[in-house]
C-alpha cells in the first residue's frame, strides 16, 4: 500500500490530523458502515480525542473540497462522517481484528509519523531562516546605512559670506 496515497487521505480539521471513516474503510476493505458499527459497539474504547463526528458545516466544507459522496439516488450518507484521530486509528485494528486491518494500521502509523517528521523539519527550518534573518538583519543595517550616505550627494565647503578679521 503506497505511503502517498494514505498521506493524501490525511486531512486537518480542529486542528487535528484525522483521516475520515470512509477513506479508513476503504483502506481496510470493510464497509464504511460495518467499521462505524463496530466502533459503537467498542465507545469506551474511542474517547473524544480518538474520533469524533464531524457536525454539518465541517461535513458541507469537506464534501466541497473533496468528492466524499457518490452522486445519484441512494448514495448520499444519512450521518455525518465520522474522523479518527492517530489514536483512533491505532485503536481501530483492536477492533477490526483482521490481518489486512494490522498491515494497514502499520502502514497508516508510518504515514503519521512521516507527516510528523516533514512538520518537524520544516518548523526547524523556519526557526533556522528567523535566526539567520536577525542575525543578519543588524550587519545589512549597518550596510545600508553606508550606502546611503554615499548616496546622498556631499556638501562641498563653502565660504562663509561676509568680511573675515585677519586676512
Amino acid at each position: 500500500m503506497p505511503v502517498e496515497r494514505i498521506e493524501k487521505a490525511i486531512l486537518l480539521i480542529r486542528k487535528q490530523k484525522v483521516m475520515l471513516d470512509s477513506h479508513l474503510a476503504e483502506l481496510y476493505g470493510v464497509e464504511t458502515r460495518a467499521m462505524v458499527q463496530a466502533v459503537k459497539r467498542n465507545q469506551e474504547r474511542f474517547p473524544e480525542d480518538f474520533m469524533f463526528q464531524l457536525n454539518k458545516e465541517e461535513a458541507d466544507f469537506l464534501r466541497s473540497q473533496i468528492v466524499t459522496l457518490k452522486t445519484g439516488r441512494g448514495q448520499h450518507r444519512k450521518y455525518l462522517p465520522y474522523v479518527f484521530t492517530e489514536q483512533g486509528v491505532a485503536m481501530l485494528s483492536s477492533v477490526l481484528r483482521s490481518q489486512r486491518a494490522i498491515q494497514v494500521n502499520i502502514e497508516i502509523m508510518r504515514a503519521f509519523i512521516r507527516l510528523r517528521q516533514m512538520l518537524a523539519s520544516h518548523a526547524e527550518l523556519a526557526r533556522k531562516l528567523d535566526a539567520l534573518e536577525k542575525k543578519y538583519d543588524a550587519q545589512f543595517k549597518q550596510v545600508f546605512e553606508a550606502i546611503r550616505q554615499l548616496m546622498s550627494p556631499s556638501q562641498p565647503k563653502r565660504r562663509a559670506i561676509g568680511f573675515r578679521r585677519g586676512n
